[in-house]
C-alpha cells in the first residue's frame, strides 16, 4: 500500500495563497466602504470646509510644487492669507499625496487616499495576529480594527493627517516583532513626519520594549528620539513656518510649559489623576475604547505604546474636541490597541492554562526569547504558527463587541436610506455654490467650503469680514464658527450694508455678490 505523507494544515500551500488572496480582498472592500461613505458625505454637503479645505489647499500646492499654504487656514486664524500648514501642525508627509492631485484635483483624493490607508493597516495587523495566533484569530482583530468606531468617527470627521499613522504604527509594531527592527524603524521615521506629537509614539514604544530582554539599548534609542523629535517639531519647526508654539497649549490648570508641568505632576501626582477624570466624558472615552476590546490591553505591555499619546489629550484642560468619542483623535491609537489585545489574549491564556508545555503555542516570549532559548525570529522562521483556539475564540468575541457599536457611530449611517439621499436644503446648497464663478475668491458656509475647493479660491465665512467678491452664506441651521443662529443673520444683514447684494435664497443659503477687486 502506497504510504500517504501527511501535511500540516498551517503548511499548506493552497491554505498559504487562500490568506493573500483574502486579507487582499478584505482590503479593498474596507477601501471600499471607507471610501463610500466619504464621498457620499462630501456630495451631499456633510463634509466640512473646517478641517477638509484646509487640507485640501495645502496638498493643492505641493502638487504645484508650493509651500502647502492653506488660504483658509490663514486668514480665519488671523496667520495671514499665505500661511503654510506646516506651521499649525508640522505634517509633511502629506506631500506623498500631491502626485494623485495629477489625477484628480479636489478633496475626492483626499479622501479616497485616506480609506486606503486606513485599509492597508489590515495587513500589518494580520501578520502579527496570524504569527501569535493563526489566520483564524488573524481575521477576527483585523475585522474588530476594520469595523472599530475610532475609524470610523475618523471618517465622519473629512480627511486628517492620522490616515497615516495606523498603517504606519501597525507596522512598527509588525516589523519589530518579527525581527526586522530596521524596517521597523523605518516605520517610525515615517511617523515622525505625521505630525509633531508622534514622537510620543515612538516614546510609548520605548517603554514597551523596556519590558523586554535584550531590547534596553534600542528602547532607550526610541525614547530619546521620540522626545528630541516631539520637542524639535513643537517648538522649533512649527514657529519657523510661521506657527505660534503655543497656539495648542492646553495645560494651564498644570503649568505654563512643560517643565513646569513636569515638576507639577512629579510634587502633587494627585493632580494628574484628577486630570484625567475631569471632565467625566474623558473617562467614557477610556472606556469605549477598552471596553469593546474586552479590557484585554490591559493585559498587555504593548499598550504602553499608546500611554503617552493618550495622556497628552486626557491631562488636557482645553480643546474638549481631545477627548471626545468624536472626532479622529482616537484613530491615532486604534490599530496599536487591537494589537495590543491580541497580545493581552496570549498572555492571560497562558497565565491561565499553567499546564501547557512551556509557553501558549504561537504566543511570543514575554522576554522576547523561546523558553528553549532560540531566538523567536528563529522559532517564527520554521513555520507558521499553529492556532490557539482560546485566544481565537476571545477575539472572536472581541469583534462580536466591534459590530456591536457599529449603529451608534458613523459607520451606521450606511444602513439608513436618508443617508444616500439629498434633501431640500442639500439641493439649494448644491444650486448656491453652482452660483459661484470657477477662480472666484469665496467666503463660504462650513458645508458648502468643500464643494467649492476644487475650482474656487475658498474662505471661511465667520464673523470677521473678509471683503470677498462672493459669500455664500447660512441663515437656516448654526454653521461653524458662529455662536449661534442670530449671530449668522446679522453677519449677513452687516453685508448688505456693506453693498453685497443677494443673488440667490433658498433653504436657508443665501449668496451674495459685490463688484469689488479681489483683495487677494
Amino acid at each position: 500500500m502506497e504510504r500517504k505523507t501527511e501535511r500540516a494544515p498551517s503548511s499548506s500551500p493552497r491554505r498559504s495563497r487562500r490568506a493573500p488572496v483574502g486579507l487582499g480582498l478584505a482590503v479593498v472592500l474596507a477601501a471600499a466602504v471607507y471610501a463610500t461613505y466619504s464621498l457620499v458625505r462630501l456630495w451631499r454637503f456633510r463634509a466640512s470646509t473646517y478641517d477638509l479645505v484646509i487640507f485640501d489647499q495645502a496638498v493643492r500646492s505641493y502638487s504645484r510644487l508650493d509651500p502647502p499654504i492653506a488660504m483658509v487656514k490663514g486668514v480665519h486664524n488671523g496667520f495671514g492669507p499665505d500661511f503654510s500648514i506646516l506651521g499649525d501642525h508640522f505634517s509633511p508627509i502629506l506631500a506623498v499625496l500631491a502626485p494623485f492631485y495629477r489625477l484628480h484635483d479636489g478633496p475626492e483624493t483626499l479622501l479616497v487616499a485616506q480609506a486606503v490607508l486606513f485599509a492597508l493597516a489590515i495587513v500589518p495587523i494580520w501578520a502579527y495576529t496570524a504569527r501569535h495566533a493563526g489566520p483564524r484569530a488573524a481575521h477576527c482583530a483585523a475585522g474588530a480594527y476594520a469595523l472599530s468606531w475610532p475609524v470610523a468617527e475618523a471618517l465622519a470627521f473629512d480627511f486628517h493627517e492620522v490616515a497615516f499613522v495606523p498603517v504606519l504604527s501597525a507596522l512598527m509594531v509588525e516589523r519589530h516583532d518579527a525581527g526586522r527592527r530596521w524596517q521597523a524603524a523605518l516605520a517610525a521615521s515615517g511617523l515622525l513626519l505625521v505630525k509633531e506629537d508622534m514622537g510620543l509614539l515612538l516614546v510609548g514604544f520605548g517603554l514597551y520594549l523596556l519590558t523586554r530582554r535584550g531590547e534596553r539599548r534600542r528602547a532607550a534609542g526610541y525614547v530619546a528620539v521620540g522626545l528630541a523629535a516631539t520637542w524639535v517639531s513643537s517648538k522649533v519647526l512649527i514657529a519657523a513656518f510661521g506657527g505660534d508654539n503655543d497656539y495648542y497649549w492646553a495645560y494651564g490648570s498644570l503649568g505654563r510649559d512643560m517643565p513646569d508641568v513636569a515638576v507639577h505632576l512629579l510634587t502633587h501626582p494627585w493632580d494628574a489623576l484628577v486630570a484625567l477624570g475631569t471632565p467625566p466624558m474623558k473617562l467614557t472615552t477610556l472606556a469605549v475604547l477598552l471596553l469593546p476590546l474586552l479590557l484585554l490591553p490591559l493585559a498587555s505591555p504593548l499598550t504602553l505604546t499608546a500611554v503617552p499619546l493618550l495622556a497628552e489629550r486626557m491631562l488636557a484642560d482645553r480643546f474638549a474636541n481631545w477627548w471626545e468619542p468624536k472626532y479622529h483623535y482616537n484613530a491615532f491609537l486604534i490599530a496599536v490597541l487591537v494589537m495590543a489585545s491580541v497580545d493581552g489574549a496570549l498572555r492571560l491564556h497562558r497565565l491561565l492554562a499553567p499546564r501547557l508545555r512551556g509557553p501558549s503555542r504561537g504566543g511570543p516570549s514575554p522576554r522576547g526569547s523561546s523558553p528553549r532559548g532560540l531566538p523567536d525570529r528563529l522559532r517564527r522562521a520554521a513555520g507558521r504558527r499553529a492556532p490557539v483556539p482560546a485566544v481565537t475564540g476571545a477575539l472572536g468575541v472581541v469583534l462580536l463587541a466591534t459590530m456591536a457599536t457599529v449603529p451608534f457611530f458613523a459607520l451606521g449611517d450606511l444602513a439608513r436610506p436618508s443617508f444616500y439621499g439629498t434633501d431640500e436644503r442639500g439641493r439649494a446648497a448644491a444650486r448656491a455654490a453652482a452660483l459661484v464663478p470657477d477662480g472666484a475668491l469665496v467666503e463660504s458656509a462650513n458645508s458648502v467650503g468643500p464643494a467649492l475647493s476644487g475650482r474656487a479660491r475658498v474662505l471661511l465665512w465667520d464673523r470677521e469680514p473678509r471683503r470677498a467678491p462672493w459669500v455664500v452664506a447660512d441663515v437656516g441651521a448654526w454653521t461653524f464658527p458662529f455662536r449661534d443662529l442670530g449671530e449668522q443673520r446679522q453677519r449677513v444683514e452687516t453685508l448688505r450694508d456693506q453693498g453685497y447684494r443677494e443673488v440667490f435664497r433658498g433653504s436657508g443659503y443665501v449668496v451674495l455678490h459685490r463688484d469689488v477687486p479681489d483683495p487677494w
